[in-house]
């Protein structure tokens, strides 16, 4: 699922904004995930794996997909070319748009985790 992206700015910009929208994603479907395997008993590796891989499906997923493209797939013309990269959001910095994405979700899980390990936040809501 590609979001817009037109508001976006280019280059390192682009790149920075994309990857505090996926770390937001990532501490989000963390604190999901940790709320699933808390109540289901899961350690933290499938809490941490599930929300890795959604919130790279949800918000990495139309950038991999098109930088897969434009590397690997047969481009037969010219026009076709044009069409696709067209249809791309600052098509010359997609890679760094795309590691900046990832980088984001793993900082956002890492968030998550370390939010949910701390002891400020079980004394705070303990009950007594």
């Amino acid at each position: 699922m590609q979001y817009d992206q037109s508001w976006m700015g280019y280059g390192f910009v682009g790149g920075i904004e994309a990857g505090v929208i996926s770390a937001l994603a990532g501490l989000l479907l963390f604190g999901v995930f940790h709320w699933l395997g808390r109540r289901n008993g899961w350690s933290f590796a499938p809490q941490v794996g599930w929300s890795f891989l959604v919130a790279t499906i949800l918000t990495a997923g139309g950038d991999l997909s098109d930088l897969f493209y434009f590397n690997y797939a047969p481009l037969q013309s010219l026009p076709l070319l044009k069409l696709k990269l067209a249809q791309v959001h600052d098509p010359d910095s997609i890679g760094l748009r795309v590691v900046c994405e990832l980088v984001g979700v793993a900082l956002g899980i890492y968030a998550g985790w370390v939010l949910c390990n701390s002891d400020w936040l079980r004394r705070a809501f303990r009950s007594k």
